[in-house]
């Protein structure tokens, strides 16, 4: 822990521009986030094996691999330059806003489950599922968001 404590502050004058590439590519994510669900919601509207079934594949897999995964990707590096940046002894809001990260990932890696099911013709769920999930990323930013700017604990 003695070397991690010896990086407190290593950004220096970068900080403030890894801080702002962390929120662009987090705002990039969430957008990607939000319109993955919603795209699963139409494309279950469509026939397996469809021309129009086609159309939502290749866009559900361009928007995951052009946009969400780079963007999640991304938001993690400087997200981890930051914590190293401003040390793990911050307070219990860092473990908790980390915790919520962790979990909005897990739902990342849970689109991309179901982005491979459609592509694999399997028709699992129905549109109204997809539009309920749709609103889960806001209720991660929405305590998210909290805690970075409160730093209530």
């Amino acid at each position: 822990m003695d070397y991690l404590d010896s990086l407190v502050g290593y950004l220096g004058g970068a900080y403030l521009w890894v801080k702002a590439l962390h929120i662009i590519c987090v705002i990039f994510w969430m957008a990607g986030m939000f319109m993955l669900p919603r795209y699963f919601a139409y494309h279950s509207e469509c026939p397996a094996g469809s021309d129009e079934d086609a159309k939502w594949i290749e866009r559900e897999r361009r928007l995951m691999r052009i946009i969400i995964n780079p963007a999640m990707s991304l938001a993690w590096l400087f997200g981890l330059m930051l914590v190293v940046n401003i040390g793990l002894k911050t307070g219990g809001w860092l473990h908790v806003k980390l915790t919520l990260v962790l979990l909005l990932s897990g739902f990342h890696g849970m689109l991309s489950k179901y982005r491979k099911e459609f592509a694999a013709g399997e028709r699992k769920r129905e549109g109204k599922f997809y539009r309920m999930i749709n609103e889960v990323p806001a209720f991660f930013i929405i305590a998210i968001v909290l805690l970075v700017v409160t730093k209530a604990f």
